[in-house]
């Protein structure tokens, strides 16, 4: 069996069409077709369900997906970590982030640079299912997200900082004169917040409840670029972490205060596979991430004040 022929079975899953499949592999449709007669004649099973199209995986075939996906990573991974003893780490390290974190994110990825400058780096803003989803499909190394409220499965975390929260208005919003605002307060506001499939907004109307408040936006946004275009338009208010203030604390126009009573915190922090070793970009991470220096100076740019 031949680590291109588990590619190329992978790429018919992905595309669920053998001409794609063959086009997104730059091969002919025919060599395709062969690779994978080829792994059912190793594995003595039938993989897909034959017809003039493509109809779908068997049920071995839906199982060896799962070991191919993994196969692969391994396979490249091994190939990274050899080279790199060599020539350093090259290839591309893929974060999945949630929305939140994006104000965060930075910190990770230019100390992972300073160490690593021959490989480049890949953020997608994910909501934190999908995080998940993309750790158990490979498609990420790892993932920024909240390690508390509906924590992950089968990942190794490492917590990073405390998440707190802020009221962001523009500067000529009537609350932009206090010091601090209550929570009971910015719900009265007109609000742009997250959409509810973000985590972040889960948090936000969760700790609402808890304190018999409701939060009813004007405006909602599966993402904090959205939500920045009304606040800069004046009458809208939102709460967004307190990690913000990093993006656009230099900003004269937008006043940021701190939400009390409560003053609640939220841990974030990095999401891993659990498996072992880990993958050469998931573990110069890792690495990374657990030095004490770093931990230190995470912590003085993300605490709250």
């Amino acid at each position: 069996m031949l680590a291109r022929h588990l590619h190329f079975f992978v790429a018919l899953a992905r595309e669920k069409h053998f001409a794609r499949a063959a086009q997104a592999c730059n091969i002919t449709q025919s060599t395709l077709s062969a690779a994978i007669r080829k792994l059912e004649e190793d594995l003595q099973v039938p993989l897909v369900v034959r017809s003039q199209r493509y109809l779908g995986l068997t049920v071995e075939g839906e199982h060896l997906l799962a070991w191919a996906r993994q196969i692969l990573i391994d396979y490249d991974s091994l190939r990274e970590d050899l080279s790199g003893l060599r020539a350093g780490l090259r290839g591309v390290l893929r974060l999945g982030v949630v929305p939140a974190a994006m104000g965060a994110v930075g910190l990770l990825t230019v100390r992972f640079r300073q160490f690593h400058p021959e490989a480049g780096i890949e953020i997608r803003s994910l909501s934190s299912r999908e995080i998940q989803r993309a750790l158990d499909n490979f498609e990420i190394e790892a993932g920024l997200t909240y390690l508390e409220n509906e924590p992950l499965e089968r990942v190794r975390r490492v917590p990073l900082y405390r998440e707190g929260y802020v009221l962001a208005m523009r500067a000529d919003h009537p609350l932009a004169e206090r010091d601090t605002v209550t929570w009971a307060d910015a719900a009265g506001c007109t609000l742009c917040l997250l959409s509810e499939d973000m985590q972040n907004r889960r948090i936000l109307d969760g700790l609402a409840a808890s304190l018999d408040l409701r939060l009813m936006p004007a405006v909602t946004s599966n993402s904090f670029l959205g939500i920045c275009a009304h606040l800069r338009q004046g009458g809208f208010a939102s709460i967004v972490p307190h990690t913000f203030r990093h993006l656009f604390g230099g900003t004269d126009d937008l006043a940021m205060r701190d939400l009390v009573e409560p003053a609640y915190r939220q841990s974030v922090g990095l999401v891993l596979s659990e498996r072992d070793p880990l993958p050469s970009m998931a573990a110069a991470l890792f690495r990374i991430v657990l030095d004490a220096d770093y931990d230190m100076t995470f912590v003085d740019l993300c605490e709250p004040a």
